[in-house]
């Protein structure tokens, strides 16, 4: 039945290394399955810009504050999720050993020089995990863009590097994504995919094509799927 399916995401720990737009809604989704511990990585403060970008409604007295953005969303989720485990720094060498006990990986950073130390890492210890990243631009007075999903398992792995399906500059390409805040739908959409993709992993949905990399173009409301 359904509960027997959605049991299948019951895992020891899941693991989001980066809180901003797309990964504060990764977490608000991932927060409501049955994982045993969600790790929540992120060195950044919860300033007015990133509520914009998030789930729910942060208040001026909480803004004011100044939180860490791992600790805010920790206790924000506190309220659905027992075992989230905030991380008040960013990934690097002095601490990535920390992504090795986990069984899944949700990678939202821009910070291209981080990621690929953290991509080369999950791929030697054999970890599955996920990828999210857009680029938005201004043209003839409209925003476009795309939306990105990498997937990397140990089912398919080569196209990260063969087809560059993971960007290493620190962005996606142009970035007016990070000077216009009213794109939160992007982001959330970018989330739900990348939700999407692992949950099909594990066998929750049904996956047909098995593709490892699909981008959504915004101006043509299409979805590409690559394997």
């Amino acid at each position: 039945g359904i509960a027997a399916i959605t049991q299948r995401l019951q895992i020891p720990k899941v693991a989001i290394v980066g809180l901003g737009g797309s990964g504060s809604y990764v977490l608000d989704l991932v927060a409501k399955c049955p994982i045993g511990e969600i790790h929540a990585f992120d060195g950044d403060e919860f300033l007015s810009h990133n509520a914009f970008r998030a789930p729910g409604a942060a208040s001026i007295e909480e803004l004011r504050l100044c939180p860490n953005k791992a600790k805010y969303f920790a206790e924000k989720y506190s309220k659905m999720h027992r075992q989230i485990v905030p991380h008040d720094c960013f990934v690097d060498a002095s601490n990535v050993e920390e992504l090795r006990e986990m069984n899944f990986v949700f990678l939202c950073l821009d910070r291209g020089g981080d990621k690929r130390f953290i991509v080369e890492r999950l791929e030697a210890w054999g970890l599955p995990f996920v990828d999210v990243g857009m680029g938005v631009e201004v043209a003839e007075d409209s925003l476009m863009g795309i939306v990105r999903v990498t997937t990397s398992s140990n089912e398919m792995r080569s196209h990260v590097w063969d087809s560059q399906r993971i960007p290493f500059s620190d962005g996606d390409g142009h970035n007016e994504d990070a000077k216009n805040i009213q794109i939160a739908d992007l982001n959330a959409l970018n989330a739900a995919l990348a939700v999407i993709k692992w949950k099909k992993l594990f066998g929750v949905y049904m996956d047909l094509d098995r593709e490892f990399y699909s981008d959504y173009t915004i101006s043509g409301n299409e979805i590409n799927n690559e394997h």
